[in-house]
């Protein structure tokens, strides 16, 4: 009998070429369906809710595959983790319907960037947060990113290799917390910035660009009302630079319909 499983994962992205598989790069799904396929001998292709790109990180990706496999769904997790690279982890496994979708399926999308705001980066944290020791008007940022809330054409915020019909996407949240670390708010030391994203989905690198762009007004060359501007002007030359890859994280994909199914796991529901 045929079954529809949705596993909820998180990965280290730095040695990986993304999430999707791709003609001569390592990638997260290589390692899922290989892991996949020493525990059942099945060759399945599984479904991502979404593509991250190389050097990105998951907190919490979701992916479907459909399996022939008995194996009682309490036991994957553990199964396939004994089969995963170290960098690899899957934190949730449950039996949805045969209808479901990880990625067409999925209501909301929150990304998490982050930035160290301190002169001296840590060397512990460093491969998962952007370093920046100069001073950033952070509440400059947070008036700049709230033009970008709402249902809009997001070209400007997209990178020009984008194959999408339509870059109308909709945020429905975007906020900038501060982690004033050791030593505390006020101080020459700015901490850890984080942006906060949720949507209905992303184009390619919107997310970078839009912490890019977010940068230079924190910087000071960029007034935050000119967030606005740029997004009516559907031109990616109009945004800032793409920021790093490392910083940026898929925090947690949320299926609403899915709440009979998924009792088990903070990632996969709000």
């Amino acid at each position: 009998m045929l079954r529809n499983l949705l596993m909820t994962l998180s990965y280290d992205g730095t040695r990986y070429f993304g999430f999707q598989t791709q003609p001569d790069g390592n990638t997260v799904q290589d390692q899922l369906e290989a892991a996949i396929r020493q525990l059942t001998g099945e060759e399945v292709k599984i479904h991502g809710s979404g593509r991250t790109d190389a050097g990105v990180h998951a907190r919490g990706q979701t992916f479907h595959f459909q399996t022939s496999s008995q194996i009682p769904v309490e036991r994957w997790r553990h199964a396939l983790n004994g089969r995963l690279p170290y960098d690899i982890r899957i934190t949730d496994a449950v039996e949805v319907p045969l209808e479901f979708h990880s990625r067409r399926s999925a209501k909301r999308k929150t990304y998490r960037y982050s930035i160290n705001g301190n002169r001296v980066f840590d060397v512990f944290e460093q491969p998962y947060q952007l370093h920046h020791p100069g001073y950033l008007d952070v509440m400059a940022m947070r008036e700049g990113l709230a033009y970008l809330i709402g249902t809009h054409d997001y070209t400007s915020f997209a990178s020009r290799h984008s194959t999408k019909q339509s870059h109308v996407r909709t945020i429905y949240e975007a906020r900038i917390e501060v982690d004033p670390g050791k030593e505390g708010a006020g101080s020459h030391e700015q901490g850890i910035i984080h942006i906060y994203i949720t949507g209905n989905g992303f184009l390619q690198h919107m997310v970078r660009i839009i912490v890019g762009t977010l940068l230079q007004v924190g910087e000071g060359k960029r007034l935050p009302e000119e967030m606005g501007r740029i997004l009516e002007a559907k031109d990616r030359a109009a945004a800032g630079p793409t920021a790093e890859s490392k910083g940026l994280m898929l925090w947690k994909v949320e299926y609403n319909e899915l709440r009979d199914f998924l009792a088990v796991s903070d990632n996969t529901l709000s």
